[in-house]
């Protein structure tokens, strides 16, 4: 029964991660390194992988595909991570957090996210 929460937590976790990507751009265009052109569209690719990765979980062909993209998506923002506590861990009338706070993200919170999505690849899966 855990598993199963776990599961759907994780489709929701992301459909509406990438649903916030619309509704609150700011928040995340301020994230975004300078080094990388087209802010914009990497805000509005990146919320429309989340919703369809997220809703991909739910069709059990097309899960473990969804696992894989969604790894790859959490390794591409890695540098957001990076530039977040380069900046010194706050935008200005944005996300604002310690310094620990934001090397928690990095180094524990983002590989949790990683690992809670790797656990799912084979699920429903009969073998």
């Amino acid at each position: 029964m855990l598993r199963k929460i776990g599961f759907y937590a994780l489709v929701v976790f992301y459909v509406i991660a990438g649903v916030n990507h619309f509704i609150n751009p700011g928040f995340y265009l301020d994230l975004i390194p300078p080094y990388l052109p087209w802010h914009e569209a990497i805000n509005i690719l990146s919320g429309l992988a989340e919703i369809l990765l997220g809703l991909a979980l739910l069709i059990p062909s097309l899960r473990q595909k969804a696992v894989w993209a969604i790894v790859l998506m959490l390794i591409a923002f890695i540098p957001a991570h990076v530039y977040f506590i380069q900046i010194g861990s706050c935008v200005e009338g944005g996300l604002c957090t310690t310094a620990l706070m934001a090397w928690l993200r990095l180094v524990l919170i983002h590989p949790l996210l990683l690992l809670w999505a790797w656990s799912y690849r084979n699920y429903g899966k009969t073998t």
